[in-house]
């Protein structure tokens, strides 16, 4: 229960930070569209690859040159597009229910979960290196409860978040809110994927 609960409070504290994949999921929280869909793909990303570091093969993956710059410079064009969205949005000065077009369907949504989630490498330093290299010192079986607690944390983490902007969309209901909102997310994807492509260049080199 000790390493559980080690798993649980490291897990939480990577997870708990500004980035590109949670300001994804509390906006379409607040946007109420397919939001417990993005929230259950985060969950189970983030899942699959805390289990993949603590097995001990996450670090080949993240080693991988082709791997790790397809990531950083894809993630960074999503990011620069999800911004360039949301800033099109503050300008227009969209209400919630306007907001809500910009991306239509299920499967757009669930294809911008992906990428936001797949595209990002600060995902794989956080769960398949970070998490999975911690795991290694609580043996061979401890490890597999610790990478069970920290997904616990991230299942928690998302759900919580994507309810939270579920309960803040009425707040959020109007063109002034709805602009600071639309601007602070172009802010931050754009600071994310800025600092991608200097990542990306210098761990290839």
């Amino acid at each position: 229960m000790n390493v559980f609960l080690q798993g649980m409070a490291t897990g939480a504290g990577l997870i708990i930070a500004i980035g590109a994949q949670n300001a994804f999921v509390l906006t379409q929280g607040v946007r109420k569209q397919h939001n417990w869909a993005v929230a259950t793909i985060c969950s189970f990303c983030d899942a699959f690859f805390i289990f993949l570091g603590a097995a001990g093969v996450g670090t080949l993956v993240v080693q991988n040159p082709v791997i790790r710059n397809v990531a950083g410079c894809g993630g960074a064009l999503f990011l620069v597009y999800y911004g360039y969205c949301s800033l099109r949005s503050a300008i227009a000065g969209n209400r919630l229910e306007k907001a809500n077009d910009i991306y239509s369907s299920r499967w757009a949504v669930i294809l911008a979960t992906f990428s936001v989630t797949l595209l990002n490498p600060h995902m794989y330093l956080d769960t398949v290196v970070l998490l999975g290299g911690i795991s290694g010192q609580f043996g061979a079986e401890g490890r597999y409860v610790f990478a069970a607690g920290a997904c616990l944390a991230s299942f928690i983490w998302f759900y919580t978040l994507s309810l939270g902007g579920v309960l803040l969309s009425p707040i959020l209901n109007g063109k002034t809110a709805w602009r600071i909102l639309d601007g602070l997310i172009c802010i931050t994807m754009w600071t994310i994927a800025f600092h991608l492509v200097p990542i990306r260049s210098l761990t290839a080199g």
